[in-house]
């Protein structure tokens, strides 16, 4: 089993590609793929999230938390500038760009939402400070259903955006809650069972390409229309939220490792959350495309840049 984790990790962004483009080739060329897609929107993506956010807090260790308590000041300082940063950019870049109605919705929820898990993953092959990545997600997630509605308030508007309450409950429910249970259940139960470990980092990457697999092919069809301006947008959004990230850490004297971690964590949004959300508050679907979008694009560049940096330190041996 540890043989597939680690072959579903290494190489998850060719089986993102892989589960994506089959959902986007049936969703063009069967007709009936919509009444299917719609049929596993309705009963599985809920279930899904939080069958990834109680596995990402199953596989927190306890030592994390006793990392964060120790360095708190630095993960603060690093979860904030991503709710302040991101947001910001995400509105700035929609609006130069000229985006309107659900396009324009789906790149401010971009911005909004926490970090991805996978950040984690790619910090490991960037060798950078993995504890400091997973300190950093895991706060992000916590403070979601405070930070994420209250972005789209301000950047949406109470009349464009949904009602700021539910995302909140929604959040709280299906995100914070199932960490937090997760967490508790592994120390409760199973703290000295490494084979759960490895199911429940098999189960968190599966249901997270589940959900993208689904939103692709609910909107198989408006994905032919994706234009390069879309296209640019999240790349400079992506672009510019690493930038932050590597000279926000400079600013208070982070080490290279940790200032990897950051960059990592604030470039990659978790756009599994955006698009579970965009598919439950919004009414037109065409809003979780640049999710999606956006998560091939955060997990090419990561990869990328995570083996810059992998490449670049083996050089330096």
């Amino acid at each position: 089993m540890q043989l597939v984790r680690d072959t579903l990790e290494r190489y998850l962004i060719l089986w993102l590609c892989s589960s994506a483009g089959l959902a986007l080739y049936w969703g063009q060329n069967d007709p009936q793929a919509a009444e299917y897609f719609s049929f596993w929107k309705s009963w599985t993506m809920t279930p899904s999230i939080m069958l990834a956010m109680f596995c990402i807090g199953f596989l927190l260790p306890k030592e994390e938390l006793v990392q964060v308590l120790k360095s708190w000041q630095a993960v603060l300082f690093g979860t904030c500038t991503q709710y302040l940063t991101m947001p910001l950019l995400a509105f700035l870049i929609a609006n130069l760009f000229g985006f309107e109605g659900a396009i324009y919705a789906g790149v401010i929820l971009v911005g909004t939402v926490p970090g991805a898990m996978a950040s984690n993953v790619l910090t490991l092959t960037a060798r950078g400070n993995v504890s400091y990545s997973i300190c950093l997600t895991t706060l992000a997630t916590l403070l979601s259903p405070i930070f994420v509605p209250l972005g789209l308030m301000l950047f949406l508007g109470v009349s464009r955006g949904p009602d700021p309450s539910a995302v909140f409950l929604n959040l709280l429910q299906n995100v914070a809650a199932p960490v937090i249970v997760g967490f508790f259940v592994k120390m409760a139960f199973a703290r000295n069972r490494p084979a759960l470990l490895v199911l429940a980092a098999i189960l968190a990457n599966l249901a997270i390409l589940w959900i993208i697999a689904v939103a692709i092919g609910l909107n198989a069809t408006r994905l032919e229309g994706v234009t390069a301006l879309l296209l640019a947008a999240l790349i400079s959004l992506n672009a510019l939220g690493y930038l932050a990230g590597w000279y926000s850490g400079g600013m208070i004297n982070l080490d290279a490792m940790r200032r990897k971690a950051l960059t990592l964590e604030i470039g990659m949004q978790n756009a599994g959350v955006g698009t579970i959300l965009a598919l439950q508050f919004f009414d037109d679907s065409t809003t979780a495309i640049p999710p999606a979008v956006y998560t091939f694009g955060c997990m090419l560049t990561g990869t990328l840049l995570a083996s810059y940096w992998f490449w670049r330190g083996k050089q330096a041996l």
